[in-house]
């Protein structure tokens, strides 16, 4: 059982060292058991602050992305990179960012994403400052892409340090539940991106106070994060695996994961969902616009699709803490997500059925939410010992990213596109991932197994010493 400890941080010294049968041995001699620090909340914490500023400001311009494009002088295109350019540089840096998370721990990780965030975040002010934007230059657009891209690098170390962190700070009854807390915090900030945005920039001049406002986060999660953590694990751990927590050498980690089957089934499948939501997500304005659903409603959508994500993850996140039922928990949200894609591909081709279309968004966020924490912990136990910053990562880098879509309602009529084909396509790849991986995924949990067999030697070593 843990004891919970509610003094500050230890060093290592006073914690002491490890020993083979799970237990730590004290300055004093004395032996005493795994260890969970009230801190563990706060580091949460400032991951989730720090990754949901992350996903304002990636998102921030697409709810309003009409108004943006009139203000810069530029094209819907233009506009709907601002968004693309966190999943093209996804790529790339997603391979350094589970290096730097599995090698050098979670406070460098952590702290250098807040910076990037930060730093990026006041780079994008630049747009709306005369002095920088001399009258008649279109100059604006360049400080944007260049802030999106610092924030876009920042990203893929948000996205994949959940799992690490429910991994060392978290003893294993409350993993799944952190993992779901510090994983939901980046579609909280979609959601109140969606929400912000289009309340404040009613006007084109506002644009300005829009961007003011997103960067406050971003420096709070980075003076919180280099002021507030000071170590990449706490002094003694909370449970038998991070007691163990050493992880196979990076590149033969990534090898192990390319050759586990199941966890390659789990990473493709894992992948398409993160693509097709974060299309959705993107351009659900332009969706629905098509039929003549207003950007007041389709925030409304987008807004629903996060909160009832939030209950998914919620629910299923507290379940699997307590039964340990990974792959029924994620096989099952697959099959309702698959059903929910295919009546939303559907829905989007009738007019004046708000009612209709609000409660298939809910539902496919429902579902489909629910995966995401529970599939980061489903990747660790079926890759285990490899790192968790490389399980993770890997499934969120073979995400395919969407394509770049045309304009939304609102600037020129004639620039208005027909969506329903692009989302039968994604209901379809849904499906078929779907079935692929309820048919074909199949695993034994390897971290609850080493737990199981680790705390059952040291069981047998007290017995032996009594």
């Amino acid at each position: 059982m843990a004891e919970d400890v509610s003094s500050g941080e230890q060093t290592e010294d006073q914690a002491g060292q490890p020993l083979l049968n799970g237990e730590i041995i004290a300055s004093n001699g004395d032996k005493c058991q795994f260890r969970t620090y009230k801190r563990r909340w706060f580091v949460l914490g400032v991951i989730c602050l720090l990754s949901c500023t992350n996903a304002m400001l990636w998102i921030s311009f697409a709810p309003v992305a009409d108004v943006t494009a009139s203000f810069f002088k530029c094209s819907l295109d233009v506009v709907n990179y601002l968004s693309l350019v966190y999943l093209i540089i996804a790529i790339p840096v997603g391979f350094g960012a589970s290096w730097l998370i599995d090698t050098l721990g979670l406070k460098y990780a952590i702290v250098f994403s807040s910076w990037l965030n930060m730093i990026g975040s006041i780079i994008r002010c630049g747009a709306i400052v005369p002095y920088l934007n001399p009258s008649g230059s279109y100059t604006g657009i360049y400080y944007l892409f260049t802030g999106q891209s610092l924030c876009a690098i920042a990203q893929p170390l948000v996205l994949f340090v959940p799992a690490k962190l429910a991994s060392v700070w978290f003893p294993e009854h409350q993993r799944a539940t952190a993992n779901m807390i510090a994983s939901m915090s980046n579609p909280l900030g979609v959601l109140l991106a969606n929400i912000i945005s289009p309340s404040v920039v009613t006007k084109e001049e506002y644009i300005a106070h829009m961007l003011g406002i997103y960067t406050v986060p971003a420096i709070a999660a980075c003076i919180l994060a280099t002021a507030g953590i000071r170590a990449k694990s706490p002094p003694t751990p909370p449970s038998a695996s991070a007691f163990n927590s050493a992880s196979e050498p990076f590149i033969a980690g990534i090898r192990q994961l390319l050759t586990n089957r199941a966890y390659v089934i789990l990473m493709l499948c894992f992948g398409a969902g993160i693509g097709i939501f974060t299309a959705i997500s993107s351009f659900l304005e332009q969706i629905l616009c098509f039929r003549g659903y207003s950007n007041l409603f389709a925030g409304v959508c987008g807004a629903l699709f996060i909160f009832f994500g939030f209950i998914g993850a919620f629910v299923c996140g507290l379940y699997v803490d307590r039964t340990k039922k990974f792959k029924e928990v994620v096989k099952t949200c697959f099959a309702l997500t698959a059903l929910t894609s295919i009546a939303f591909a559907l829905v989007i081709n009738f007019r004046e059925q708000t009612v209709l279309v609000a409660c298939v968004c809910s539902l496919l966020g429902l579902f489909g939410f629910a995966i995401s924490p529970v599939g980061m912990e489903l990747a660790v136990e079926c890759s285990y010992p490899v790192g968790e910053g490389s399980s993770t990562g890997l499934a969120f880098i073979s995400g395919p990213f969407a394509t770049s879509g045309p304009s939304p309602c609102g600037m020129n009529q004639t620039e208005i596109y027909d969506w329903s084909t692009s989302m039968l396509v994604m209901a379809a790849l849904c499906s078929f991932g779907s079935c692929i991986f309820i048919i074909f995924f199949h695993t034994k949990y390897k971290r609850l197994l080493a737990e199981v067999n680790f705390n059952g030697l040291k069981e047998e070593l007290n017995t032996h010493e009594t």
